[in-house]
């Protein structure tokens, strides 16, 4: 794994300075998972290049103990693509090998460290499991220009399409300081995998390496909710103190209730749907948003919390569960602002039929809705949606029948849920899907949501509808 830093600052040589590594020398440094090696293939009064190179032992990490063990095959334990990428190995490479320079201190050249130097920063490999274009989303709003290049799985078989894999390049007109800081904070973004335990402490290390740029990032609550891994209680908090630092808001406010210790250590499957649709909704760049059978408004609170959303609207055929939904999200007292009481409505109505209140959304979510209806009124759920309300990009997730026999709990045969009309298969759910984005003008991509079993898959399917 590659990390360079280029500059045309002159004198160039004064790289070394602010990193803070001799460039007559080739250095290696010892880490928890391997070794880091510094050299600089370049250093002329013009141009100078140094280059970060990871040495990562998984496998050793393994059999010591110090890395989680992988979930599904015990294989991937020791098969795997961590000593060829760039990840959490990488930021604590850099805040390792380079904290000097990435904290902004440079004993003799410190009139550098403010300075906006021209750098250019490639990243060869990133793994990026994010939608298309997020690459772009993420560093453009901090002032590079992007070229991403999406390398192939295989050049000799190009028929096997392309990997999760980027060439990224990142040019722009920085301090080495604050480049340091946006790749140790990104890069573990796009591959969401962390190598070592998520504590508490690493909300602090968001904050303060995100200081001065995270709160206005258009992105930022993707960036926080992957850097703390999915650990909502303090995603939350992070969200609310950036808030502070952007638009600081009155003490009197309530606060954000946190979530117990059991979901702190394991999100509920139920959270981790939401999570994985707000995940496909933000990608998407959706401001409006329907939630189609949104029950009693557990999502819809959700919702409400991502201030990127600017109208927000849920639907459901049962007045009691609307009436649920409004003292659960407390609308009535939105009343005294306006903004917010335009934000957020609730509005009775079937999916099953033409509805025009419904055209004009960028996004909707439909999350464990169709299971409980017929199948044969599924034809109407599929015009009301893709073909008359037609929103940009649809999230819809259900049950994977096959998952059922991982609980010992549910008798062989039975559903989930006493309402489910149906529940379907990996098999049966893709092929319905891609017929209704086929025959409606859309793609469909499939996400699992939950612990991933090699052979039965995950216990809840997603797919994730953009329209052509």
């Amino acid at each position: 794994m590659l990390l360079s830093i280029s500059t045309t600052h002159q004198p160039a040589t004064d790289l070394g300075y602010l990193l803070h590594k001799h460039p007559d020398r080739f250095q290696s440094f010892d880490l928890s998972f391997g070794q880091a090696h510094v050299f600089y293939p370049e250093m002329t009064e013009h141009s100078a290049t140094a280059v970060l190179v990871l040495d990562v032992d998984p496998v050793g990490m393994i059999r010591d103990g110090h890395l989680a063990k992988a979930s599904g095959s015990p294989l991937a334990n020791y098969v795997n693509d961590r000593p060829y990428v760039a990840s959490s190995f990488m930021s604590v490479a850099i805040s390792q090998v380079f904290g000097t320079a990435m904290s902004g201190r440079c004993a003799q050249r410190p009139e550098l460290v403010s300075q906006p130097l021209p750098l250019t920063a490639r990243i060869d490999v990133l793994p990026v499991r994010l939608a298309p274009g997020m690459v772009e989303r993420m560093f453009e709003p901090l002032g590079y220009r992007v070229t991403a290049k999406r390398l192939p799985l295989d050049e000799q078989f190009p028929a096997w399409g392309d990997s999760p894999y980027y060439s990224v390049e990142l040019s722009g007109t920085v301090t080495l300081s604050q480049l340091l800081t946006h790749l140790y904070v990104l890069i573990p973004v796009f591959d969401n995998e962390k190598h070592y335990y998520v504590a508490d402490d690493e909300l602090e290390k968001l904050l303060a390496k995100g200081a001065g740029w995270l709160a206005a990032h258009p992105e930022r609550e993707t960036i926080a909710r992957r850097f703390l891994r999915f650990r909502s209680s303090l995603y939350r908090q992070a969200i609310r103190r950036l808030d502070e630092e952007s638009d600081p808001r009155p003490e009197s406010e309530e606060a954000v209730p946190q979530e117990t210790p059991e979901t702190e250590l394991e999100l509920s499957l139920n959270q981790q749907r939401y999570v994985a649709v707000l995940e496909a909704l933000r990608s998407s760049g959706a401001a409006s948003v329907l939630d189609l059978g949104c029950g009693e408004g557990k999502f819809l609170r959700e919702l409400v919390r991502e201030r990127r959303f600017k109208r927000i609207v849920g639907v459901d055929v049962s007045m009691a569960a609307l009436e649920n939904a409004q003292q659960r999200l407390r609308i009535e007292t939105l009343s005294s602002t306006p903004s917010e009481t335009e934000r957020v409505s609730l509005m009775q109505g079937s999916l099953m039929y033409r509805d025009a209140r419904l055209a004009g959304f960028d996004a909707a979510a439909v999350v464990e809705v169709i299971e409980h209806l017929e199948p044969s009124r599924l034809a109407g759920l599929e015009r009301s949606i893709f073909e008359f309300a037609r929103p940009q990009i649809v999230a819809l997730t259900t049950p994977n029948r096959e998952y059922n026999v991982v609980w010992e709990t549910l008798p062989s045969g039975q559903f989930r849920h006493g309402d489910h009309r149906f529940e379907w298969s990996r098999d049966e759910f893709q092929t319905w899907a891609r017929r209704v984005a086929q025959t409606y003008g859309y793609q469909v991509r499939f996400e699992p949501i939950g612990p991933v079993d090699e052979t039965l898959g995950s216990p809840t399917q997603m797919g994730v509808f953009e329209r052509d």
